[in-house]
């Protein structure tokens, strides 16, 4: 078992936020632009902000298993984004990066290296990501990662209390190459395959 080791690329590192981070995370996440579609409200305290760093960053590390990273560029490792790999039954893929640093390829650089890294240690049979239908980009990164579109639903999407309609991809890293997590159709009563992607 392991927990956010530290993971490099050509450009990146991906290691555990530390308390340090705490300025460039509020950076991101105060961004209304960068949070469109992201599962919160853009963030308007750094007291606000280290609430959220503390409980989904650092208090998650005395897990013993997790992956929630800070992604930073190796010339400075300043957080520029974040990706992690959901603990619950779903193994959710979830990412964020700063506009500044958006269309140069962070995202799927920092994922595939993530990726590569658990199909290595086999320690999660599969991975989903979900993204807003709104977001085509998103879909974009996950199609680069080798993710495959499964199929669409309808979620009353909380906090912001808004119907929005999320398309589902999924990896399976354990060979079970039918496998498809069904709890999103399952759940949500408008669900449904896309075949114009």
């Amino acid at each position: 078992m392991e927990n956010t080791p530290t993971l490099l690329t050509n450009r990146l590192i991906l290691r555990q936020f530390v308390r340090e981070d705490l300025p460039a995370l509020f950076s991101i996440l105060s961004d209304p632009e960068v949070n469109t579609f992201l599962p919160w409200f853009t963030h308007q305290s750094m007291e606000e902000t280290l609430s959220f760093l503390q409980t989904n960053f650092l208090e998650t590390y005395s897990l013993p298993l997790g992956y929630r990273y800070a992604i930073c560029l190796k010339e400075d490792h300043i957080p520029i984004g974040y990706i992690n790999i959901s603990p619950n039954e779903s193994h959710d893929l979830g990412y964020g990066i700063h506009r500044n640093f958006w269309h140069q390829g962070i995202a799927t650089e920092a994922g595939k290296c993530l990726l590569d890294h658990i199909q290595k240690v086999k320690t999660i049979p599969f991975i989903t990501a979900t993204h807003d239908r709104k977001n085509p980009n998103s879909g974009k990164v996950m199609q680069k990662l080798g993710m495959h579109y499964c199929y669409s639903y309808q979620e009353q999407w909380q906090p912001k209390n808004i119907p929005v309609i999320f398309r589902m991809y999924q990896m399976n890293l354990d060979g079970n190459v039918h496998k498809i997590y069904s709890q999103y159709w399952d759940q949500y009563p408008i669900h449904f395959v896309e075949t114009n992607l």
